[in-house]
């Protein structure tokens, strides 16, 4: 099992489940329960990000190993913020998407973050501005940029999640990029970029030349 733990990155993700949960569920062939929740979830990420009240239909599958699996989930976020913490956040590019993706790739609604820098671009606050539903969250400029003002930040970083999986702009993303740009501009404050994650990737409005 130690040999197993050590190649970890190489196992395909329902043996890599199987890890987690053999520690969990002792004396149990927990073979089946790690491909249950790949059938019902997908993958590994989506397995440990998935709402508790869900994991527990799966057979098997306790408060106790509900409480382990988002334990796993917490820890990915953290070490994934702990690569953008006191960076300059435009150099370590690569750093900044692991990070969006670990924090909201997928999540079951749409949530809204903005990343806060200061004119050293490093990150001052990382804070989810609003959720919303499975395709829609209310945004409004003003107090995004209002938010920006109060903590002295002079750029921004908007991230938006698409449960859908797909991570394609729509007409309404475009739009309100564009309305807070507008709105941000004349007080000093640039948008750097906005980024949209999902299941199947991530798009970048910069990237895709939107902004």
């Amino acid at each position: 099992m130690r040999a197993r733990f050590a190649q970890g990155d190489t196992l395909p993700d329902y043996e890599f489940l199987e890890l987690v949960l053999f520690r969990a569920i002792p004396r149990r062939d927990v073979k089946p329960i790690a491909k249950a929740l790949i059938a019902r979830f997908g993958s590994f990420a989506e397995v440990i990000s998935a709402p508790a009240e869900r994991l527990l239909e799966i057979d098997g599958i306790g408060p106790s190993v509900v409480t382990d699996l988002k334990i796993m989930e917490a820890a990915g976020r953290r070490l994934a913020r702990g690569a953008v913490a006191e960076r300059t956040l435009l150099s370590s590019w690569a750093a900044v998407i692991d990070y969006c993706r670990a924090a909201m790739a997928f999540a079951q609604r749409e949530e809204f973050r903005l990343l806060f820098l200061d004119k050293r671009n490093r990150l001052i606050a990382d804070e989810v501005q609003g959720r919303g539903t499975v395709d829609h969250t209310p945004v409004y400029p003003r107090e995004v940029v209002r938010r920006a003002l109060e903590l002295s930040a002079t750029a921004l970083i908007l991230v938006h999640n698409h449960p859908s999986g797909d991570p394609t702009p729509s007409q309404a993303d475009i739009k309100m990029t564009r309305d807070i740009i507008a709105v941000a501009g004349p007080l000093g404050i640039v948008v750097h970029d906005h980024i949209i994650v999902g299941r199947d990737g991530h798009a970048s409005f910069r990237g895709l030349k939107l902004i």
